[in-house]
C-alpha cells in the first residue's frame, strides 16, 4: 500500500494531471479520425516526452492509448466508419442506432463501457499482473492458431442473410493477408512486381477503403438527402436501469478484452469481435443485432478497453509489448533509460505503480471528455452532405497519406474504396473481410510454426492443453451456430 500511495501522489500532481488529461484528448482525436490511431499518435508525440519526467511521458502515452481506444467508437457510430480497426464491431449496432435517431445513446453506451472495461483492465492489471504473464508466456503457435481459429468461426455471425457471400468475403480478407512475403519462405506472392505489394497490404488503408469510401460512393449514388437527426432526442444518453441491466454483460465482455490483450499481438481488433459475437450468442435479442441494440455497442467497446490494461502485463512484467500502442511505451522506457521487465518491479517500483494509478485517472478524464464532445460530435454530423462527405474523404486521405508520407496508401484506399461499393451492392459483407485480413497473418504462420514443431503431426493442437481447448471452443462454436441456423428449417421441412 505505501507504493500506492507514493504513486497516487505523483499521479495527483498539477502537471501529471495536465499530462494525462493532455494525452487523453489527443488519444481521442487521434481516435476519431479514420487513419490516425492511438499508436500513431502515440509515435508522433513520443520525441516530445524526450526531456520530460519518465513518469509524467509514460502518464500523457497512456492517456493517449485509453483515449484513442474509446475515440475510434464516435466516428463509428456516427458516420459509420471506425476510426479505428478495433472500433469495426462497433459500426454493426451503433451506426444502426444513429440512424434510428438514438446516437446520444449509442455514444452515451461506447463511453459507459469504455470506461468500465478501462476501469477493469486497470484493475486486473494490478491484481494478476504477474499471473496472467506467466499464462501469456505459455501460448506457443499451436495456441495462436486455436485463438485465430476461432476468431475466424466469427465470420458466420457476420454473413447476414447469405452465409456463403459471408464466407467468401472472410476468404477474400485471408486472401489478402497472405500478400507480400511469404514468413518462412521468403519469397514474394502475388505482388505482381509491384515492390509496395511485396511489404503487404497495411490494414489502415484497407479498413479505410472498404468502410469509409464504399460508404460516401454508396451514399452519394443514392442522392438522397439525409435526414437530419434532432439534436433535443439524439444526446438522450442511457438510462440509469440500461446500464444496470447489461453490466452483467460489460464486466463479462471487459475480461474477455483483459484476456485477449494479456496475448502479445493478439490486440483490440480481435477482443472486440470475439466480445461481439459473445454477446450475440448469450443475448436474448441476439437476432436482432445488427439493427441497432445497445447490447451491440455495449460489448465490443468495453472489450475494446479491457485490452488497454491486458497488454500492459506483458510490457511491465516480461518487457514483451502487447500491442502496437504498448510497443511505442516500450520505446519510451527504453527512451529514458528504463529496462522494462520483472526487475522493474524491483529496481523502479514506482513507475508501473503509477501506471496502474494513471490508468484510473485516464479513464476518468476519457469519461468527462466523452460527455462534453457528445453535442458536438451530433453537431458535426448534421452538417450538409458536400461537406460532411468532402470533410470524411479529406481525412481519410490525409489519414492515409500521413502513414508512409507517400502517395501508395492513398492509392490502396481508393482501390478498396471501388472494391467496397460494389461489394456492398452485391451483398457481400466487408466486416468478414476485415476479419479473414486481420486473423490472416495470425493464422497462417501460426499453423506453420506448429507443423514444423510437430512434424507435420495435427496432433499438437489437442495434446497441448489451451490448444486442444481454443480448439474444441472453435468446433462448438461452428456446430452451435450451423445448428442453430438449419436444424429447424430441416424440423419444419
Amino acid at each position: 500500500m505505501g507504493l500506492f500511495a507514493q504513486a497516487l501522489k505523483v499521479v495527483l500532481q498539477p502537471s501529471a494531471l495536465l499530462a494525462n488529461a493532455f494525452g487523453v484528448v489527443v488519444g481521442i482525436i487521434a481516435g476519431a479520425i479514420p487513419g490516425i490511431n492511438a499508436s500513431m499518435a502515440m509515435a508522433m508525440i513520443l520525441p516530445f516526452t524526450w526531456g520530460m519526467d519518465v513518469i509524467h511521458a509514460l502518464l500523457m502515452l497512456a492517456g493517449i492509448y485509453c483515449g484513442g481506444q474509446y475515440g475510434g467508437a464516435i466516428t463509428a457510430v456516427l458516420i459509420g466508419v471506425p476510426g479505428t480497426t478495433s472500433a469495426a464491431a462497433t459500426v454493426m449496432d451503433g451506426y444502426m442506432m444513429h440512424k434510428k435517431g438514438k446516437s446520444g445513446k449509442a455514444l452515451g453506451m461506447a463511453l459507459i463501457a469504455s470506461t468500465i472495461g478501462g476501469f477493469v483492465s486497470a484493475a486486473v492489471l494490478i491484481v494478476l499482473a504477474i499471473p496472467l504473464a506467466k499464462v501469456a508466456l505459455a501460448f506457443g503457435p499451436a495456441e495462436y492458431f486455436g485463438l485465430a481459429a476461432l476468431g475466424l468461426t466469427l465470420i458466420a455471425s457476420l454473413s447476414g442473410e447469405n452465409i456463403y457471400k459471408g464466407l467468401l468475403s472472410g476468404l477474400f480478407g485471408l486472401l489478402l493477408a497472405t500478400v507480400g512475403i511469404d514468413p518462412f519462405a521468403g519469397v514474394s506472392r502475388f505482388s505482381f512486381g509491384i515492390p509496395n505489394l511485396a511489404e503487404g497490404l497495411d490494414m489502415i488503408p484497407v479498413m479505410m477503403g472498404l468502410y469509409a469510401v464504399s460508404e460516401v460512393l454508396e451514399e452519394i449514388e443514392k442522392r438522397i438527402p439525409r435526414q437530419r437527426i434532432d439534436e433535443r432526442a439524439s444526446t438522450e444518453l442511457p438510462t440509469a436501469k440500461e446500464v444496470l441491466n447489461l453490466l452483467p454483460l460489460i464486466a463479462v465482455c471487459s475480461l474477455i478484452g483483459c484476456w485477449v490483450g494479456v496475448m502479445p499481438g493478439a490486440g483490440a481488433s480481435i477482443a472486440c469481435w470475439i466480445a461481439y459475437n459473445y454477446a450475440k450468442t448469450v443475448s436474448k435479442n441476439g437476432h436482432l443485432f445488427g439493427t441497432g441494440v445497445l447490447e451491440g455497442v455495449a460489448a465490443p467497446e468495453c472489450a475494446d478497453n479491457g485490452v488497454t490494461g491486458g497488454a500492459m502485463v506483458p510490457l511491465l512484467a516480461l518487457g514483451i509489448p502487447g500491442s502496437n500502442s504498448t510497443a511505442v511505451m516500450l520505446g519510451a522506457l527504453v527512451l529514458h533509460g528504463i529496462n522494462p521487465g520483472p526487475l522493474v518491479f524491483r529496481d523502479t517500483p514506482l513507475i508501473p505503480y503509477s501506471i496502474f494509478v494513471g490508468l484510473f485517472v485516464a479513464n476518468a478524464f476519457m469519461f468527462l471528455f466523452g460527455l462534453l464532445l457528445v453535442k458536438p460530435s451530433i453537431k458535426f454530423v448534421n452538417a450538409p452532405e458536400s461537406v460532411l462527405y468532402s470533410g470524411i474523404l479529406a481525412l481519410v486521405f490525409t489519414g492515409a497519406y500521413t502513414l508512409t508520407n507517400d502517395p501508395w496508401p492513398i492509392i490502396v484506399t481508393l482501390f478498396f474504396g471501388v472494391i467496397g461499393y460494389f461489394l456492398r451492392k452485391h451483398g457481400f459483407q466487408p466486416p468478414a473481410i476485415v476479419l479473414g485480413l486481420v486473423l490472416g497473418t495470425i493464422f497462417e504462420t501460426s499453423l506453420r510454426r506448429s507443423l514444423t514443431l510437430s512434424n507435420g503431426s495435427w496432433s499438437i493442437f489437442m495434446t497441448r492443453p489451451i490448444a486442444a481447448v481454443l480448439s474444441t471452443a472453435t468446433i462448438l462454436s461452428l456446430v452451435f451456430f450451423f445448428g442453430k441456423r438449419y436444424l429447424p428449417k430441416r424440423s419444419r421441412a
